[in-house]
């Protein structure tokens, strides 16, 4: 299943395997204290520091198990054998007994290469199934980590298999930055659309805040014709006579294809719970209070859909109120507060809306239905920017995945590969 043509060595003969430092009350609560890393900071060729834990070591512990660039952390428990390489982003920083510290022993060993190759194993290949310990937690033992064969081709062809799939992972973090980046400008946006409007006109206090001095500030009640609650019927992914939107397929103002479950229904019953173009489907329950009022609009697609009982359909009288306008503004961080504040806890955990608080909500206003459509225009570009990202994106980590099995199989070499596209955008 591996490469053929590369020898094997056990892990335990290419690094020095190291153990972290346990945390404990004393280390806890001492006076000067170390930052670490815990499985939670280790993900595949990456290492999250966002939150980083700290703990007393003394000046010993701190020598000896601190990292140094190059060092390769390998997780114990949680998704054992994840591993990522440290690349020294802070000057001191130690780690938790729940990671093993991989050092190279000799000069022909290049760690991200390892980094590939157990992700590989462990997520494609399946060659380390048994791995872990047989305990109630599954953890991955030094001595078990230390045992494992790793293939062990030339430096230079471990730095060119690394090299390959470190400019697809570069390609897919720089779209994940420009996706962060793209939706950073659209809460700003819709922050500053919301509450200058596109007129340059002067603001007013109002309710819910600043607002355009031209804008009216309405409850939703009075804009649209009726509220409903969706089909409690029983649906399943075998295609059958109607596609059911479900909570899954409500995206702020438009709906999510993907996933779609369906039922069968007789057309008369069927009817009662037919979208047409332009209604507006509410998330009425959620675990998650940010989502709870997520709004999406019907625009045809797909075709002859009913929507699920956990969703409420409202239709807008539409010389009224664009109903994308509105669904923006239910999904902006302004209208997101409002209905989380008209949100009812449950027993389970979760929030609920019904068709009352829904009623309830107030909506700013453009005095015309063309100042409302000119705004979804320029949201809908920012969108169109997000969704170009997160296309190339998916397509990269497809790309990656492929790679990466083909080249630890060895059905392809790197020689065969023409990133030189990837390489250019990436210098763009």
């Amino acid at each position: 299943m591996i490469n053929a043509n590369w020898k094997t060595e056990p892990l335990g003969k290419l690094f020095e395997i190291g153990a972290g430092k346990t945390m404990s009350a004393a280390a806890r609560n001492g006076a000067v204290k170390t930052p670490f890393l815990r499985t939670s900071n280790v993900f595949w060729d990456e290492i999250d520091l966002a939150q980083v834990d700290e703990m007393a070591m003394s000046p010993q512990e701190v020598a000896e198990k601190s990292l140094r660039p190059g060092d390769l952390l390998v997780c114990e428990g949680g998704e054992i054998g994840r591993a990522a390489v440290w690349d020294g982003q802070v000057n001191v920083m130690s780690f938790q007994n729940h990671l093993h510290r991989l050092r190279p022993v000799a000069d022909d060993v290049e760690p991200r290469f390892y980094v590939y190759f157990l992700q590989s194993g462990f997520t494609q290949l399946g060659i380390f199934e048994g791995a872990g310990n047989k305990t109630t937690i599954p953890n991955l033992s030094r001595n078990r980590l230390a045992a494992l064969d790793m293939p062990h081709p030339s430096l230079d062809e471990q730095k060119n298999i690394v090299s390959a799939l470190s400019t697809v992972r570069s390609a897919i973090k720089s779209h994940a930055k420009s996706i962060s980046l793209a939706q950073e400008l659209k809460n700003t946006t819709m922050r500053e659309l919301f509450t200058r409007g596109l007129r340059g006109e002067a603001q007013k206090e109002t309710e819910i805040g600043l607002a355009p001095e031209s804008w009216s500030v309405v409850n939703f009640e009075s804009v649209r014709e009726w509220l409903q609650y969706g089909t409690s019927i029983r649906c399943s992914l075998q295609p059958g006579s109607y596609p059911v939107l479900r909570i899954p397929n409500i995206e702020q103002s438009r709906v999510n294809t993907e996933e779609l479950k369906y039922c069968d229904l007789q057309p008369h019953e069927a009817d009662n719970y037919r979208l047409e173009n332009g209604d507006m489907i509410f998330i009425r329950t959620n675990g998650v209070l940010e989502r709870l009022g997520s709004c999406a609009v019907y625009a045809g697609d797909p075709q002859n859909a009913l929507f699920a009982s956990y969703l409420i359909r409202a239709r807008v009288f539409r010389d009224k109120v664009e109903p994308r306008f509105a669904a923006y503004f239910f999904g902006s961080q302004q209208g997101t507060e409002l209905i989380a504040g008209r949100a009812t806890p449950a027993a389970d955990g979760k929030y609920n809306l019904n068709t009352g608080t829904i009623d309830s909500i107030p909506l700013p206003l453009p005095p015309t239905l063309e100042e409302q459509r000119e705004i979804v225009e320029i949201l809908d570009a920012i969108d169109q920017k997000i969704d170009l990202h997160k296309r190339k994106k998916t397509v990269l980590e497809e790309l990656f995945k492929s790679l990466l099995h083909k080249l630890m199989t060895g059905k392809i070499r790197v020689a065969d590969l023409d990133l030189s596209l990837l390489q250019m955008e990436e210098s763009a």
